[in-house]
């Protein structure tokens, strides 16, 4: 059954093999796959490549999607203190969906309180933002724990595209 991902990305320098690996994964499996972003219509990634926007943000909502995915790259954080962002976590994370992160963009969950007592793993430089907001730091390329999946950066965009959709498929 296909499900509704959403991709959520920097207006600038989000990382583009990030987003592009995952989503060829997704879409490759059926899955409808939304790009959102901030105040954009379309995002220019830290390798020049260019997304088209098919939503805002600020118009996310937590029952419209079965799996929300956050994007890295150097323009993440502008997610990091973003409080709209971290209420919106909030609320997939109580409906018990489908949340990723990959790359620094863990930091954006742990920001927003949901790593709390969590295993997860992300690019190295965030490790101590994580362990410091109560994760345990896994290392990993990419860990699962729960309804949260989390990456550590570009050369595992392709597999954290996959445990995605095998979690998908489970639900």
């Amino acid at each position: 059954m296909s499900k509704k991902i959403v991709c959520i990305i920097a207006p600038t320098n989000f990382r583009d093999e990030e987003l592009l690996e995952p989503k060829k994964v997704f879409e490759s499996r059926g899955h409808r796959v939304l790009i959102a972003s901030k105040n954009t219509q379309e995002a220019i990634g830290m390798l020049g490549g260019k997304a088209s926007i098919d939503i805002d943000v600020s118009r996310i909502n937590s029952i419209d999607y079965d799996a929300y995915i956050f994007i890295g790259g150097s323009g993440s954080i502008i997610y990091f203190k973003d409080k709209f962002i971290h209420k919106l976590i909030n609320d997939i994370n109580e409906k018990n969906k489908l949340i990723g992160a990959i790359c620094i963009a863990p930091t954006i969950l742990a920001n927003a309180g949901i790593l709390q007592g969590k295993k997860a793993t992300s690019f190295s430089s965030e490790e101590k933002t994580l362990t410091e907001k109560g994760a345990t730091f896994t290392g990993k390329n990419v860990t699962i724990d729960g309804n949260i999946i989390t990456a550590d950066g570009p050369l595992s965009a392709r597999v954290f595209g996959e445990k995605i959709v095998e979690l998908l498929d489970r639900s």
